[in-house]
């Protein structure tokens, strides 16, 4: 168990440094891909307002599209306006590769303009401009290249910016940050796995005064329950048995029966329980340990079916099998309606890897809420089962706790659900 609930906090501490990796290292590179995006959208919107050509900007940071005439006879200088497109400087247009394709209004290619690139020819411009028109977007990417389109006095102009150096750029800062992510996502494990221990130490010591404390107390009381068990026999030798020492001798056997499941599950939840595991035949075993319970049904007015598949073979403890049976079995005729039916099934699952033992019985009020519960050590949910009437189920409450450790011991799964008015218990033994 303890290694279990260290394998738990392990598994759900990655994961939640897994997710929040993830939103970070996400986030970051979306940012980045937008910004870079953005940029050259700002760029080619530049370029699309100043006709296919970049502005020139003078050194504080504002544009004129031409030179400034300060003669005295000039007439008074266009008032300047601040740049909007922070980041751009003079240097800009020169580090900028582009072409530009100018089409008519009917969508026919009038001119292009490469000379700010090296890598695309006039004839190739002219496919790209083709291909743009056609595909009737305004905005892109085109191989290596982002476009954007614009509408001018004579038509269209598309302008083609070359984005290889950004995408390289986004590229890296990709790889970069998802490599960086994964040694720190690696070494937080690690010290995770390192530190658990640590971190579930609290835990681990509870649980282990938890069982000294159920092994302790299961030996003390032993001996109380063994002298009122010879003081009420030298009772009844005196006298005549009547209800009352009937009473003590039936709460007696009640006890020792609830000390020993104690025992019983304490022994079984430990790190290593005591397990032969060996290969026997389970068809035989889960025969034989549901057979005794046919009589104890039908005293009840109740009807048990055992279906088991023939020559099954199971590599496990088979004591620890039989007692699962019985406790299943013993659990659904306590708890099936009043002329009811219990059903015991041995099959091989679907995949063929595991061999499932389903135990079922008419429900027809099932309890409601987490069926998980009923595997809690003490739960017993007498009042939404069906019963009759005044019937006294028994039992202590951990028969099922008994049933999961078992299962748990044996590296497999058991579970429960209620359908069809039928409470079903599938132990799926790997």
């Amino acid at each position: 168990m303890i290694k279990r609930l260290q394998r738990k906090f392990v598994v759900i501490a990655a994961v939640c440094l897994l997710i929040v990796e993830f939103t970070i290292i996400g986030g970051i590179n979306g940012v980045n891909i937008y910004q870079t995006n953005k940029n050259a959208d700002d760029l080619l919107n530049i370029i699309i307002e100043n006709d296919g050509r970049f502005p020139e900007f003078d050194p504080k940071g504002m544009k004129h599209d031409k030179p400034q005439d300060n003669s005295d006879s000039a007439s008074p200088p266009e008032s300047k306006k601040p740049d909007k497109h922070r980041g751009f400087n003079e240097e800009t247009k020169y580090q900028t590769r582009y072409f530009v394709v100018y089409a008519d209004s009917n969508g026919e290619i009038t001119k292009v303009d490469t000379g700010h690139v090296a890598a695309v020819s006039s004839s190739q411009a002219i496919e790209y401009g083709k291909s743009v028109l056609d595909s009737g977007k305004t905005a892109g990417t085109s191989g290596n290249y982002r476009y954007k389109t614009g509408d001018t006095d004579k038509g269209k102009i598309i302008v083609f910016m070359d984005c290889r150096s950004d995408s390289a750029t986004k590229n890296r800062f990709l790889l970069v940050s998802c490599a960086i992510g994964a040694a720190g996502y690696i070494l937080v494990c690690l010290l995770i796995i390192i530190f658990s221990k640590r971190a579930i130490r609290p835990v681990v010591e509870s649980f282990e005064k938890q069982k000294q404390f159920i092994t302790d107390a299961g030996h003390e009381i032993k001996t109380p329950l063994a002298i009122i068990s010879a003081n009420t026999e030298v009772l009844e030798m005196v006298s005549e048995p009547n209800q009352w020492t009937v009473s003590i001798k039936n709460q007696i056997t009640r006890l020792n029966g609830l000390l020993k499941e104690l025992l019983s599950l304490a022994k079984m939840e430990e790190e290593k329980p005591a397990l032969t595991m060996a290969d026997f035949n389970i068809s035989d075993a889960v025969y034989d340990a549901a057979s005794p319970f046919t009589t104890l049904a039908e005293t009840k007015g109740k009807k048990l079916t055992i279906d088991v598949a023939n020559g099954l073979s199971y590599h496990g403890d088979e004591g620890a099998i039989r007692q699962l049976v019985s406790i299943l079995t013993e659990n659904a005729v306590k708890y099936a309606d009043e002329g009811g039916e219990i059903i015991v099934k041995l099959f091989t699952s679907h995949n063929g890897k595991e061999t499932d033992l389903e135990v079922s019985n008419t429900c027809k009020e099932p309890p409601q809420g987490d069926l998980t519960k009923l595997f809690d050590r003490f739960y017993r949910d007498d009042s939404s089962r069906s019963r009759s009437k005044g019937e006294k189920k028994g039992g202590y409450g951990i028969g099922l706790s008994i049933a999961q450790a078992i299962v748990r011991s044996h590296k497999s799964k058991i579970s429960c659900k209620a359908e069809n008015g039928m409470m079903i218990f599938t132990a799926q033994l790997k």
